[in-house]
């Protein structure tokens, strides 16, 4: 017996198929039913659950005493500047995206250690020497509005290649049987396989994150309301957080859960938009298609073309990172902001453009459902270009009250601040929207005590540029 477990052992070390759990007894296979399988094969019978735990309880220890090796789920660094994706497959089979091309291989272990969950897909094996065709035949499959939409579609899902890169979320939008969920499934399954799919948005924020832990894109189908909690956890999902809770059966463990995903969501009208997921949303419209296809017409020519459009998102994705271009400093979201201004100095389209009108028409959303930024601009018209004006975060909130209120005293509606530290709470989180259309807000203290600055710039220079687009 001690030499079949010093075989095992030993194979585990040359083995290079995707890493497995040692004792999860879920239908994504462990290692703890890898070993029952080999005993059985082997002639040794079924052992019992002692012996077997004892077994797993020795790999355990014996693991502790080699070196810790990440392992990654769906995409990975490599070695000198390449990154991998993973196609999913029971042979281990991936794609290294380096900076002369790309190639199919069975990673090393010591570069690249793949994690397998029941959310992993497979993906077909990517054409070559695609001329660029792949793109076209997505682009035709797909409903969006116009060519800047198209251009955002493709710069997302390049940045979805690179575990480095925070992208912002798509948000598929658009008139009632405009595709929006026919249009998301497309755009996730070219990352996540045939099996990926849209989802509803879970009601609590830890089966969220549970969700989006064990896979790569986080698809939310037909978003109609957004609740703070839910937006807060969109905000962190997109750039990154750690969830962090004890560890089942024991009293002082703890398990820890860091994630930072793509997201995308469909919906028509999310309702009011807070400031800061604006910044981490991107808005992508679909229209109306003009012919109507079978469901089954649909995807068989989707699953045929997809090695095809695969290929080409790969030979695009080397094109891109190839080329050297300055990064915006004025956007949030300034990785994805690189990648478009990159992708614009290899295509010569017009992705970073598009990007930021698509902030500015977000900024005007977020406006539109928040009475207090209203309230703030009417104000704001009030003072001369250049000019500040500074009161306490309490004379502040009598002044813009009085202002909505008016002449005929209207009542205050629901939600509005009633202390001026609700105010000043309420205007850290306006800043960025209102900086946009030239008003700038800002904190100090004196003797007499703290008060808050409000500044009316001679032009909203973002607004205009991204108009000017």
């Amino acid at each position: 017996m001690y030499e079949w477990w010093s075989r095992r052992l030993s194979l585990l070390h040359l083995d290079r198929r995707p890493t497995r759990p040692i004792r999860s007894q879920g239908t994504t296979g462990s290692h703890r039913q890898e070993l029952m399988v080999g005993l059985f094969k082997d002639g040794r019978g079924a052992f019992n659950g002692t012996a077997l735990k004892e077994a797993l309880d020795l790999i355990e220890a014996l693991a502790l005493t080699e070196d810790v090796q990440p392992v990654h789920i769906r995409a990975a660094p490599g070695f000198d500047g390449a990154t991998w994706l993973d196609l999913g497959r029971d042979d281990g089979q991936s794609v290294r995206i380096h900076p002369t091309g790309w190639d199919i291989l069975t990673p090393d272990p010591h570069e690249v250690c793949w994690r397998r969950t029941q959310l992993t897909g497979e993906l077909p094996l990517p054409a070559k020497d695609t001329d660029g065709k792949g793109i076209d035949l997505l682009m035709r499959l797909c409903n969006f509005a116009n060519a800047e939409t198209e251009c955002l579609a493709i710069a997302w899902l390049i940045g979805c290649l690179g575990p480095s890169v925070p992208v912002p979320a798509p948000f598929l939008t658009g008139p009632q049987g405009a595709g929006k969920s026919t249009g998301g499934r497309m755009l996730v399954r070219i990352v996540e396989g045939m099996s990926g799919d849209l989802r509803r948005a879970p009601k609590d924020e830890e089966n969220l994150i549970a969700a989006v832990a064990a896979g790569w894109v986080t698809a939310l189908d037909n978003l109609s309301h957004m609740t703070p909690d839910l937006s807060d956890a969109m905000c962190c999902i997109v750039t990154g957080a750690e969830s962090v809770k004890r560890a089942l059966f024991t009293d002082g463990d703890v398990f820890r859960v860091g994630y930072r995903r793509p997201l995308l969501l469909t919906g028509i009208d999310v309702g009011v938009i807070r400031p800061d997921l604006r910044e981490r949303l991107l808005p992508l419209r679909l229209e109306r298609p003009r012919v109507r296809r079978t469901e089954a017409e649909l995807w068989a020519e989707y699953a045929e073309v997809l090695p095809v459009v695969l290929g080409s998102l790969l030979d695009l994705t080397v094109k891109v990172r190839a080329v050297e271009a300055e990064t915006p400093t004025d956007l949030r979201m300034a990785d994805f902001a690189h990648l478009c201004a990159q992708f614009d100095a290899a295509t010569g389209l017009g992705a970073l453009p598009a990007y930021r009108a698509s902030l500015d028409d977000l900024n005007d959303d977020v406006i539109e459902g928040d009475l207090l930024a209203q309230t703030i601009l009417r104000h704001a018209d009030t003072i001369e270009p250049g000019a500040a004006q500074q009161m306490t975060s309490t004379e502040w909130l009598h002044c813009l009250s009085r202002l909505y209120s008016g002449e005929d005293g209207r009542p205050l509606p629901k939600g509005w601040p009633t202390t001026g530290k609700v105010l000043s709470d309420r205007l850290k989180r306006l800043q960025p929207t209102l900086a946009a259309r030239g008003v700038l807000i800002d904190s100090g203290r004196t003797k007499a005590g703290r008060y808050l600055e409000m500044t009316r710039t001679a032009a909203p220079a973002s607004h205009e540029q991204s108009r000017a687009f």
